[in-house]
C-alpha cells in the first residue's frame, strides 16, 4: 500500500509540472486557432504522462525492461494522439471558415447561403443562427423598403391633394377680391368646404403621426360591441341617407370588450363612410359583432364590388388608394367628413384604422365577399 501512495505521489508531482507548462501554453495560445489549443491540449496529456512515468522510473520504482516497455507504449500512443489532435484541429478550421464565408452572405440580396462543408454540432448550431438572423434581416429589410415606398406614395398624394385645393381657394380668394363673382356666397360656402377639407388631412396626418410614434392614449372601459355599432351606425347614418345606401346591423352581439370607445367608434366610423361611399345607390352596408374564441369581431360589409387580390395585401398601408372600385364618386368630392370617423381622401382612414386596432392588441383585415369586402376588426375578448 505504501509503494503505491509513493508511486500515485511522483506521478502526480510529474503530471504537474507538465500540467503548469500546459496552463501557460494555453494562455498564451487563447487568442491564436483552435486547431493549435487542440493540438496543445494533446501534447500536454501525453506529456502529463511521460513525465509522471519518468518520475516513477527515476524513483526505481520500474525495472529497466519494464521501463523500455511502457516508454515504446508512450511513444506509439503520443503519435497517435498528437495525429488524431492534428487532423481534428484541421477540420474545426475547415468548418470554421466555412462558417466564416457563409456569414459574410447575411443581409445579402440573395440570403444566407449555409456551407457545404460538414459542421460540428456547435457550429451547425450557430449555422442555423445565422440563417435565422439572415431572414429576420431580410423581413427588416422588406419592411423599411414598403414602409419608404409607402411614404413617398403619401407624399406625393398629399402634395396633389393639396395643390388641388389651395389652387381653387386661391382662385376663389381672387375672384371675391377683385368683385368678379357673381355669388359671393357661393364661393364662401365652397372655400368653407374645401377648409374644412385641408383640416381633416391636417387632423388624420396629426392621428396617424402620433399613431405610429406610440404616442396615441387609450382610456380604456369595458363595453358592449353593441353600443360601439350602435354609435357608429348613429354617426354615419346622415351619409348613408345622402347617398341612398341603407345601413344594417342585425348580427350585432353585445359582446363584452375593454377598449377606449371614442377610438373605436373612430374606427368603426371610418370603415363605415368608406363602404357607404364605395357601395352604389341602393345597395346595402352590413355591420356584425360575433365571438370567436378569444376574440370579439367586428366586421364592415360594402358593395364596392371587391379588391383586387393583388391589393389586399396593401389595404392597410399608409396613403393606400386602391382601385377605382373603392374610390368615391365624384359626388363624394365635396361631401361632408362623415363626423369623427370620416376620411379626408388622403389615403389615411385604414392606416389610422390598423394603427389604432393594433395599439388595442387587435387585428384589421379584409377580404372580398359576394359583390363586395369585408372589413374585419379582432378585437380581445373580456369574461363575461
Amino acid at each position: 500500500m505504501k509503494d503505491l501512495l509513493l508511486i500515485a505521489l511522483f506521478a502526480a508531482l510529474g503530471a504537474a509540472g507538465a500540467g503548469l507548462l500546459g496552463w501557460a501554453a494555453v494562455r498564451l495560445l487563447r487568442r491564436r486557432s483552435v486547431a493549435l489549443s487542440l493540438f496543445c491540449v494533446a501534447a500536454v496529456t501525453v506529456l502529463a504522462v511521460t513525465s509522471g512515468t519518468f518520475a516513477v522510473a527515476q524513483a526505481m520504482f520500474l525495472s529497466g525492461h519494464d521501463l523500455g516497455v511502457v516508454i515504446t507504449v508512450l511513444c506509439m500512443a503520443s503519435v497517435v494522439s498528437l495525429l488524431t489532435a492534428a487532423l481534428l484541429g484541421r477540420q474545426v478550421v475547415a468548418g470554421s471558415r466555412a462558417l466564416t464565408e457563409a456569414a459574410r452572405t447575411v443581409g445579402s440580396d440573395a440570403g444566407f447561403t449555409a456551407p457545404e462543408h460538414p459542421l460540428g454540432l456547435e457550429l451547425a448550431q450557430l449555422s442555423r443562427e445565422l440563417a435565422a438572423t439572415s431572414g429576420r434581416l431580410a423581413e427588416s429589410r422588406a419592411r423599411a423598403q414598403a414602409l419608404d415606398t409607402s411614404r413617398r406614395e403619401l407624399i406625393a398624394w398629399i402634395s396633389h391633394d393639396l395643390r388641388t385645393p389651395l389652387a381653387g381657394l386661391r382662385a376663389m380668394a381672387e375672384a371675391l377680391e377683385d368683385g368678379v363673382a357673381d355669388r359671393p356666397d357661393r364661393y364662401l360656402k365652397r372655400i368653407r368646404t374645401e377648409v374644412e377639407r385641408l383640416t381633416g388631412m391636417v387632423d388624420d396626418l396629426f392621428e396617424l403621426s402620433r399613431i405610429q410614434a406610440g404616442a396615441l392614449s387609450l382610456s380604456l372601459s369595458r363595453v358592449s360591441a353593441y353600443d360601439l355599432v350602435d354609435e357608429a351606425l348613429a354617426g354615419a347614418h346622415p351619409l348613408a341617407r345622402q347617398r341612398g345606401v341603407r345601413l344594417e346591423g342585425r348580427l350585432v352581439e353585445a359582446e363584452p370588450v375593454e377598449v377606449d370607445s371614442r377610438e373605436i367608434t373612430r374606427v368603426l366610423g371610418n370603415l363605415l363612410v368608406n363602404a357607404i361611399r364605395s357601395t352604389p345607390e341602393d345597395g346595402v352596408v352590413a355591420v356584425s359583432a360575433r365571438r370567436e374564441a378569444d376574440e370579439v369581431v367586428l366586421s364592415v360589409t360594402d358593395g364596392c364590388g371587391g379588391i383586387p387580390e393583388q391589393d389586399l395585401s396593401r389595404v392597410f398601408e399608409t396613403g393606400w388608394r386602391g382601385s377605382t372600385a373603392r374610390t368615391p364618386r365624384p359626388a363624394d368630392a365635396g361631401a361632408d367628413r362623415g363626423g369623427e370617423g370620416g376620411d379626408s381622401g388622403a389615403g389615411l382612414g385604414l392606416a389610422i384604422v390598423r394603427g389604432i386596432v393594433e395599439a388595442h392588441a387587435g387585428r384589421a383585415r379584409v377580404h372580398n365577399v359576394a359583390g363586395g369586402c369585408c372589413f374585419e376588426i379582432a378585437l380581445p375578448a373580456v369574461a363575461g
